[in-house]
């Protein structure tokens, strides 16, 4: 399942919700930690390009938010390959630069 932030494209192939009502409203985080608390999280993928595009008190609140969760780092290239796999995806106004999470849902 994909979380994605405000600036992600659509993709016609997966059923998209889009929860997107104005700049950061709702986050990615506050869409996960339902998500969370329903569902068994097995591992997370975000882009590289998060850890620099965004400050350290973005990066942890994010770390937070996934913890006991693996998470791995990787192009966004890379990650937007995994795309076609997902179960849908939720798009949120979160204006934090790559804030788009990949969660396998076990």
């Amino acid at each position: 399942m994909v979380i994605a932030d405000r600036g992600f494209p659509f993709w016609p192939q997966i059923e998209t919700v889009d929860l997107s009502l104005v700049d950061d409203v709702p986050t990615v985080l506050q869409t996960l930690a339902p998500i969370r608390s329903d569902f068994i999280s097995g591992k997370a993928w975000m882009a590289q390009e998060f850890l620099q595009g965004n400050p350290k008190n973005t990066r942890t609140r994010f770390m937070a938010a996934v913890k006991g969760v693996e998470v791995a780092f990787e192009p966004k290239i890379e990650c937007k390959e995994r795309l076609p796999q997902a179960i849908g995806s939720i798009r949120t106004g979160d204006t934090a630069q790559y804030a788009n999470l990949i969660l396998e849902l076990a």
